[in-house]
């Protein structure tokens, strides 16, 4: 025992010591490195299901489809030890680019869309306008009477339409016929209206609700204030509610871009009607289901499919990047 401590005494404690600046910073980052540890463990625990799924659901098929692309059938000799299997390279992805009957399924598309998409968007954001404003007093019974035909799937949509176009069946055409009004939903010309109205009836209401929850969430003191400076109701409407909701309108235009190339439900249970001008290779996914069902080639069905994708992530860049400098240039 020192000096120092004796005169002191036992009992009386000696002076207060404090921990070096270096100590302290280092337990600091201690403490933000354990917090930032326990965040991105509790974020990898919470995202692995999602990653999992995605994998198997999305990744899987994917790789499988572009190694399925690579390889085709061929009888070897005479053919009496069946078809084996090759490596074939780019060969089915150039088959399929020289097909007549599938570059003639994208121009169908570019038709369909020409018509779809601005009926589609035209009419989901009038009509989400209309339930925002004051001039939709029933709006508990609009909104789940444009959302019902979406909860009807697509296969049972489809045989419901084709009933009310088939003539002597439908109540439609009779209507149609008895005013003097003859149309027939399955001509040449008359598919292409046919496959929109039955897109149209299925995916219309679901855009209704995206826009008008977007809308329902626009500060409504912005409105006062237009109101306040004399702007009409159709001004409020395109000046101020629909630059507003952009990120709600490019989201719809994505994926009614990415869903109108997936056409197939529509056409197929359309061909299947009397005198139906649809053939097996009227779109993209049905050329690609004819190849791998009815000619048993895999390989060439593969091969449009990731063709479909790519075309698709295309027209979904293209969009996501025209939208970004729009919005940019605004700023």
């Amino acid at each position: 025992m020192s000096t120092q401590d004796t005169e002191r005494g036992p009992g009386v404690p000696g002076p207060r010591t404090t921990p070096p600046r270096d100590t302290a910073r280092t337990g600091r980052r201690s403490t933000a490195l354990s917090t930032r540890a326990r965040t991105r463990l509790a974020a990898g625990t919470l995202l692995a299901p999602f990653f999992a799924l995605f994998t198997v659901a999305m990744i899987v098929p994917v790789g499988y489809a572009l190694w399925l692309s690579l390889f085709t059938e061929k009888q070897s000799g005479l053919g009496f030890d069946g078809p084996r299997t090759v490596f074939d390279g780019l060969g089915n992805y150039a088959t399929a680019l020289g097909d007549q009957a599938f570059r003639d399924g994208f121009w169908v598309l570019l038709g369909y869309c020409a018509f779809y998409i601005p009926l589609m968007g035209g009419g989901a954001i009038v009509l989400a306008l209309l339930l925002d404003t004051a001039l939709a007093r029933a709006r508990r019974f609009f909104q789940p009477a444009l959302f019902l035909p979406h909860a009807i799937p697509g296969l049972i949509a489809a045989l419901i339409w084709i009933y009310l176009y088939t003539p002597q069946l439908s109540p439609v055409v009779a209507a149609m016929e008895a005013g003097g009004f003859g149309f027939d939903f399955f001509s040449s010309e008359g598919t292409l209206p046919s496959i929109v109205n039955i897109a149209l009836w299925q995916w219309l209401g679901y855009n209704v609700v995206i826009f008008y929850a977007a809308l329902q969430a626009v500060d409504r003191s912005l409105l006062e204030a237009a109101t306040v400076d004399g702007a009409g109701n159709w001004r409020i409407a395109f000046s101020v509610k629909l630059p507003l909701i952009r990120s709600s309108l490019v989201m719809v235009l994505l994926f009614t871009i990415i869903g109108s190339l997936q056409l197939f439900t529509e056409p197929l249970i359309l061909s299947r009607g009397s005198g139906s001008a649809v053939t097996s290779t009227w779109t993209p996914n049905m050329y690609a289901y004819s190849a791998a069902f009815e000619r048993n080639d895999y390989g060439l069905a593969a091969a449009a499919s990731v063709l479909i994708a790519l075309v698709a992530a295309v027209l979904s860049f293209v969009v996501t990047r025209f939208a970004n400098r729009r919005k940019e240039a605004r700023r």
